[in-house]
């Protein structure tokens, strides 16, 4: 059996986080192929390593001077690799990155750096092989990732290796320029891998003992989540549940691999499992509330609208001409409803009110702005009567108005929009009646 381990940086922030993680590899001779991401907070004021590149990058690109920024991320190596009692010398690394600062081998090089030196410690410090990201990771000139070029890559390089570190968020392009994920993009380096190696499950350890129900930050000590299907997860991740990036799925969905969301400094806790599907049902009718505010809906009045062939086409392309892409799209016979995020849309607001008039003629056109989209989640509502229902029912009992309501072909999901000033009073609602009533 082989397992893929990624650790967070808070997982790897000081010498002491490392020793955990050394104990959490070593407990299980399963873990065999380690992602790290770069040192994070050691503490809630201090500076993420890889902030503390951007920054001594930025100084370089400036023509500035940046030894003193560099020294004081070299300080927060060597303070590890000291508390790890490890002799290892980064020496010669910060001497080769201080030329290619100085050089401007661009941001993404400079941003890379904090995960390639944490993966040359820890592959030090468990005795593995260290594999550099730049060498098996593909991009293409368009800078969109490689996958399958990716696979075969580093199919091949881990070919009878049994051991190996493999720091996260980075690649690289034909040529050996380095390429970057997007922020969080080691969980994506951590599914890539455990696709390459065809691994058993997909561990991936953070902060937090896996998915909560919905948001600590409005609901005190919410429930977690035990098990939750890769779609469920994708819909939750799109309106605001961050723990795994949202790209981290589609490697390791294709090849029904497993992924495992742990926490480091409670390695006790099963966690949540992320699966293809699965015959569990879930603990409640729900899976996870989750939402985001800073929506606003055109609504598009016609009569007859719903017999005139093309009137939706023409409405978006509105959109579309504007650059502005759309959330959900409710209809009923005679009018039609546009969600947009605000801060896209405010700009361009009488462009597009202009151009829906052009092109489709209608009767008026009515902006409301304010609006938070909050989506209930759930493999079990399909099974359940009542859902919408109940969910309505409770949002009526706190004097939470619904605006829209829309809920998919799959009955995975109903997404309900609400003002803004009512978004935590309907999570809160809906998490009582669904969560707290069954406790």
């Amino acid at each position: 059996m082989k397992k893929v381990v990624k650790f967070g940086g808070s997982s790897l922030a000081s010498a002491e986080q490392f020793k955990k993680v050394g104990e959490i590899i070593h407990a299980d001779q399963e873990r065999r192929y380690v992602v790290p991401s770069a040192p994070g907070k050691r503490f809630s004021q201090d500076t993420k390593v890889t902030d503390m590149l951007y920054a001594c990058y930025s100084l370089a690109e400036e023509g500035k001077g940046f030894k003193k920024e560099l020294a004081e991320i070299a300080a927060r190596y060597q303070e590890i690799l000291d508390g790890l009692s490890l002799s290892l010398s980064l020496t010669e690394e910060f001497k080769t990155i201080e030329k290619n600062f100085k050089e401007k081998a661009g941001e993404n090089y400079a941003a890379s750096r904090g995960e390639y030196l944490n993966g040359i410690i820890m592959a030090a410090y468990l005795g593995f092989e260290f594999i550099d990201a730049a060498e098996v990771i593909r991009f293409g000139e368009n800078g969109d990732f490689d996958a399958e070029l990716t696979n075969q890559i580093l199919g091949k390089r881990l070919e009878g290796v049994e051991r190996a570190v493999i720091p996260g968020f980075y690649g690289a392009y034909e040529d050996g320029r380095v390429k970057t994920f997007s922020r969080g993009g080691s969980d994506i380096t951590g599914s890539i891998v455990s696709r390459a190696v065809k691994a058993d499950v997909y561990e991936n350890w953070t902060d937090v003992s896996g998915f909560l129900v919905a948001d600590p930050r409005i609901i005190k000590d919410p429930e977690g989540i035990e098990t939750i299907t890769y779609r469920e997860l994708r819909e939750l991740a799109y309106m605001g549940a961050s723990v795994l990036h949202e790209d981290a799925i589609f490697p390791v969905r294709r090849e029904g691999i497993p992924i495992n969301i742990r926490n480091t400094n409670q390695p006790e806790d099963e966690g949540t499992w992320i699966v293809e599907s699965t015959c569990q049902k879930s603990k409640y009718v729900i899976t996870g509330i989750a939402g985001k505010k800073g929506f606003c809906s055109v609504n598009i009045e016609k009569s007859m609208m719903n017999s005139e062939i093309g009137f939706g086409r023409k409405v978006l392309q509105a959109f579309e001409d504007n650059g502005i892409s759309f959330e959900h799209v409710p209809s009923g016979i005679d009018t039609m409803t546009v969600f947009v995020h605000q801060d896209e849309f405010i700009d361009k607001e009488q462009k597009v009110v202009s151009a829906i008039h052009r092109l489709a003629d209608p009767d008026s056109v009515d902006i409301e702005a304010d609006l938070a989209l909050v989506a209930v989640v759930g493999r079990g509502m399909k099974s359940t009567r009542g859902t919408a229902g109940r969910i309505f029912s409770a949002l009526a009992h706190v004097n939470v108005n619904v605006k829209m309501i829309d809920q998919g072909s799959s009955e995975l999901n109903i997404i309900i929009g609400v003002a803004n000033e009512d978004f935590e009073t309907a999570i809160k609602a809906i998490y009582d009646i669904f969560v707290v009533a069954q406790l």
